[in-house]
């Protein structure tokens, strides 16, 4: 009587024809996560700063803001009614980064323009690839396998086989048999179904 139920009756395509199709269990639907997981967001972060360069190219990044925002603030002070402070010089800086120089007001001198249009060219590029350089390098790390650059330099001196001295000879044969049998370890320690 339970093999009836697990079937159901589907409308066949073609008059006479009987089709059965199993009866699939409704599971309860999953609610949608609406709010990140903030513990992993921050372990994520960590381990992303650990890995790649991302810390100090963002104080690098960090120290040229500041050593900009006081270039611009030297050139425009008392020339300048809109950069009349440090802080604002600071803000124009920052904008300008964000917005690639198209923000205003904005230097009038010279020596301010230059430095503004330099910052903002320069920044907009290193900010952002420092992003998205620190994401590739954090992402690709996994797939970088030290053993393909070991075996790529076996097959070059295996190549140069005549060239090499005794003690190159040695260490090449050496280095060899040392990956052979790591990997006969490996093969031998997996279970039999795979």
């Amino acid at each position: 009587m339970e093999e009836k139920e697990r079937f159901e009756q589907v409308t066949p395509l073609l008059p006479g024809d009987k089709v059965l199709r199993l009866r699939k269990r409704i599971r309860p639907r999953r609610r949608l996560r609406i709010t990140p997981n903030i513990p992993e967001v921050f372990r994520f972060l960590k381990d992303m700063s650990t890995r790649t360069p991302l810390i100090p190219l963002i104080l690098a990044l960090i120290g040229l803001w500041l050593l900009s925002s006081w270039g611009i603030y030297l050139a425009e002070r008392g020339v300048n009614e809109q950069i009349t402070s440090y802080g604002y010089a600071l803000w124009w800086t920052f904008t300008a980064m964000q917005t690639q120089g198209a923000n205003s007001p904005g230097p009038i001198t010279a020596p301010g323009i230059i430095i503004g249009s330099i910052w903002s060219i320069f920044s907009t590029i290193a900010l952002f690839g420092v992003i998205i350089g620190s994401l590739y390098a954090y992402f690709m790390f996994p797939k970088r396998h030290p053993s393909r650059e070991i075996i790529s330099t076996i097959q070059y001196n295996l190549g140069e086989l005549e060239n090499l001295s005794t003690d190159e000879l040695e260490a090449l044969k050496e280095t060899t048999v040392r990956i052979v049998d790591a990997q006969i370890s490996q093969l031998k320690e997996r279970p039999s179904g795979q």
